[in-house]
């Protein structure tokens, strides 16, 4: 079994409700979730014309292949009603693969580690409560010294 780290996302309609339902399906579809961080609120990142984002990072175990992950991922958000049209808009439901165990891939449909995840604040502070050893596969940097110096300076809290 892999560990696999989850971000889940969202700002629009009842965030938490969404969180419930995508953790039901992950549990259903990819594998057991054994940790959980707090939920975070955060201001938009990029396109700052919309709501604020909830956050949440969770730890699954599973056996699936990082690519069928990927798919199964993409499954949950088309079925709970994700609808992707440009980059950084308003969302029901996220869920970004951030590290699948100790794992590095570079494909042109899935980057793992998520390549822009040391630079977003709303990441490696749900990161940080939960593994902040773990290290970096490719900077080799552990998660809390990869916040002390991460360049994102909007305010990240708990919800």
């Amino acid at each position: 079994m892999k560990k696999l780290y989850l971000l889940l996302g969202g700002n629009m309609g009842d965030i938490r409700e969404q969180f419930r339902q995508a953790k039901k399906n992950i549990v259903s579809v990819i594998g057991p979730i054994i940790r959980e961080s707090g939920i975070y609120q955060t201001a938009p990142w990029g396109n700052t014309r919309q709501p604020d984002f909830l956050n949440q990072v969770i730890i699954v175990e599973t056996n699936l292949s990082p690519t069928d992950t990927m798919n199964c991922i993409l499954g949950i958000e088309k079925k709970m009603g994700r609808v992707r049209t440009k980059k950084n808009a308003p969302r029901l439901i996220d869920i970004d693969i951030l590290f699948y165990g100790k794992l590095t891939l570079d494909e042109p449909r899935l980057k793992i580690p998520h390549p822009h995840l040391q630079n977003r604040r709303f990441v490696l502070t749900p990161l940080n409560e939960l593994s902040p050893g773990f290290k970096h596969p490719v900077s080799g940097k552990t998660i809390h010294q990869l916040l002390r110096v991460c360049p994102d300076t909007l305010a990240v809290k708990k919800n």
